[in-house]
């Protein structure tokens, strides 16, 4: 079975990766200043045991590195994701084997998936306390209030667990919510999401749309959260794929919803078509204030249930690095295999959280024909729902480290000729929060082909790349130690040595 929260931040603990705070402090601002702090430089977790207010300790910075998200995915090196992304792409899109061994992984896969079925908690922690109507009180969790011109506290890691009205299929997805009220919140959200799609629905069909948050759950079923599935599986499914074991859910008490028996909080709730209220402004993942919404779907809750003593588990979105940048790397990792399936001459990918995690893609090819670059940029734009808000797409040779910047920018300016190699499409359904584009909503996207060019794309013969001679670098490598240098561990690259500026 996995972990609950709990259980996680006491293998940070163990791990020397959780800091425990006893002073009094604030969470208005205060708490997201420490944190953006810690946050930038790699630091640990945090567990703020005594804030203004309220006697809810927070925690923060859960996943605040890739190591972290890894150990919440049990495992310890990135590289072991995409082991878990080679079953995931089995399942994806489900394809008759044609050899054996294909049978053998297929059958492994579907063995795993009924492992993974979720159990039912008849007795959930989740429900050792439960309030309804007038003892409802959100204002009782310590929100944060983030940058000093938020228009309020938002709640920024709960899983919000819909049902689709026609055919009950279940979505799980991570939303903002902004505090209004000591019963209402106001929900940000975009059109694309399966909450959206069930919320209109719902609208069409005159009903209330039933809502439940759920705070404090195990890391890894925030993964399974934030993993793009195709619409008809479940989130909860995948959580136990993850997880090697099915979950446990607990039937919410007022909404016909089931939610992780071992969170720390659930909110239960309903939406109302036509009932808003206004949302924002508050900072986002662009490293902006994001603009008003005056129609923000308004969420009323009428019944809280939380475990004895419960734990308020929050994140908060800006400029990266932050806990959402992390998760991206790693379920970066979880895609390839599942983009390869879809596209089959890319060899790897990588998204730089400097690009905020999907405006920047590389993806190096193992190139066979002239246009194959532009084409695999034009099918990554499509491989996934995620993939259609990336706004810039280099494309590199099999040999280039997509995740090493050096190797990458070497092969932008040496292998490229903008008027040749960079392709725009305009007119492209965009990111709302994205300020840059012209108008809201609607955007452009580029390509760069980065690729060694082969005829006809270009008529000049290309020169031949430098390398040592390997009978040279074998011969250094024995005799490393003969050197006196085997001292010096050359895997350990300080970028600021090299005229960055990196803190």
């Amino acid at each position: 079975m996995p972990r609950d929260l709990r259980g996680f931040l006491n293998l940070l603990e163990q791990r020397g990766q959780l800091r425990r705070i006893s002073a009094l402090v604030d969470s208005d601002l205060e708490i997201a200043e420490i944190s953006n702090r810690l946050m930038k430089a790699g630091g640990p977790a945090l567990l703020f045991e005594n804030v203004k207010g309220s006697s809810i300790p927070v925690a923060v910075n859960v996943m605040g590195t890739v190591e972290r998200v890894c150990w919440a995915m049990n495992m310890q090196q990135p590289a072991e994701l995409e082991d878990l992304g080679k079953k995931l792409a089995l399942l994806y899109q489900l394809r008759p084997p044609k050899k054996v061994s294909q049978a053998v992984e297929l059958g492994k896969a579907l063995f795993d998936v009924i492992k993974a079925k979720p159990m039912r908690d008849l007795l959930p922690p989740c429900q050792q306390v439960v309030l309804k109507d007038d003892e409802v009180d959100l204002t009782q969790f310590p929100m944060l209030k983030v940058y000093p011109g938020d228009a309020g506290k938002v709640l920024t890691l709960g899983l919000m667990i819909t049902k689709d009205p026609e055919n009950k299929t279940v979505n799980v997805g991570v939303y903002r919510l902004q505090l209004q009220s000591k019963n209402t919140m106001t929900v940000q959200w975009l059109s694309v999401r399966g909450a959206t799609r069930h919320f209109r629905k719902a609208a069409e069909r005159g009903q209330k749309l039933e809502v439940a948050i759920a705070l404090g759950v195990d890391p890894l079923v925030i993964m399974a959260a934030a993993t793009p599935l195709p619409v008809d599986l479940s989130e909860w499914l995948f959580a136990g794929i993850y997880g090697g074991a099915g979950i446990h859910l607990a039937k919410c008490k007022t909404v016909d919803l089931e939610v992780p028996a071992d969170a720390e909080i659930i909110l239960e709730g309903t939406i109302t078509p036509g009932e808003t209220g206004v949302d924002g402004p508050a900072g986002d993942h662009m490293g902006y204030y994001g603009g008003v919404n005056e129609q923000a779907p308004l969420i009323r809750f009428h019944c809280v249930t939380h475990r004895k003593n419960p734990i308020y588990m929050t994140t908060f979105s800006g400029r990266p690095p932050k806990e959402d940048a992390m998760m991206a790397i790693a379920l970066n990792r979880i895609y390839t295999p599942i983009l390869r399936q879809q596209v089959t001459e890319i060899v790897d990918f990588f998204l730089p959280m400097e690009g905020l995690s999907y405006k920047a893609a590389i993806i190096s090819i193992d190139k066979a024909y002239p246009g194959q670059a532009r084409r695999a940029a034009l099918a990554f734009w499509s491989a996934l729902p995620q993939f259609s808000y990336t706004k810039f797409v280099i494309v590199v040779d099999k040999e280039i480290n997509v995740r090493d910047p050096r190797q990458v920018m070497w092969a932008v300016t040496s292998k490229m000729d903008p008027a040749r190699d960079v392709f725009i499409l305009p007119e492209n359904p965009f990111d709302h929060l994205d300020f840059a584009t012209e108008r809201p909503g609607l955007g452009s996207k580029m390509g760069i082909d980065a690729t060694t060019k082969i005829y006809p794309e270009s008529d000049r013969k290309w020169s031949e790349e430098l390398h040592p001679h390997p009978d040279t670098a074998e011969l250094v490598d024995r005799r490393w130690a003969e050197y006196g240098l085997a001292d010096l561990n050359l895997a350990d690259v300080d970028p600021n040595l090299f005229g960055y500026d990196i803190r």
